[in-house]
């Protein structure tokens, strides 16, 4: 993949899905679903943690078919806006080196009630992590070094990249 020259999106009628290199921001991304007509705003920021199953993490770095991961997004947003009653939905996704403790995806949604946002936000999350082509690559830091390549996919297996040569 090559680096964004600019974030890319895809709209829908309040649906917002966008892919960029830049450190996220969650205010905008709030303020994209806030409506008179919504009285529950769910937010969810996933940010990189310093360790995968015990072993220390330097970094996560997103790969993404840019193209296809927003068609794919954009469809995982009308699904879950239109099952789910939601107001609005905006999922925006990092792409390239996503430092220790930054986000990398955020999703926000709108409902008229507490309950659809909450459900709403979470299978709008658990499409994107199983469906986007998005690819992550897990750089290990400490004695383990290397990385991983997995799916954009909570404890899915991964391939690894290179061994520690110390």
């Amino acid at each position: 993949m090559s680096e964004l020259q600019a974030p890319q999106q895809l709209t829908d009628e309040n649906i917002l899905v966008s892919l960029t290199n830049a450190p996220l921001d969650i205010l905008p991304v709030i303020s994209s679903v806030k409506s008179p007509k919504a009285g529950a705003i769910v937010l969810f920021a996933g940010t990189t943690r310093d360790n995968f199953a015990g072993k220390p993490v330097s970094q996560l770095q997103y790969s993404s078919y840019v193209p296809r991961a927003l068609r794919t997004m954009l469809s995982i947003a009308q699904s879950v806006k239109e099952k789910h009653g939601l107001h609005a939905i905006t999922m925006t996704h990092r792409l390239g080196v996503v430092p220790i403790a930054e986000e990398s995806i955020l999703i926000a949604v709108s409902a008229p009630h507490r309950h659809a946002a909450w459900s709403g936000g979470e299978e709008a999350l658990e499409l994107c992590k199983e469906k986007a082509e998005i690819w992550k690559l897990e750089e290990f830091g400490g004695e383990e070094g290397g990385g991983v390549w997995r799916a954009n996919c909570d404890g899915a297996n991964g391939v690894k990249i290179r061994e520690s040569h110390e």
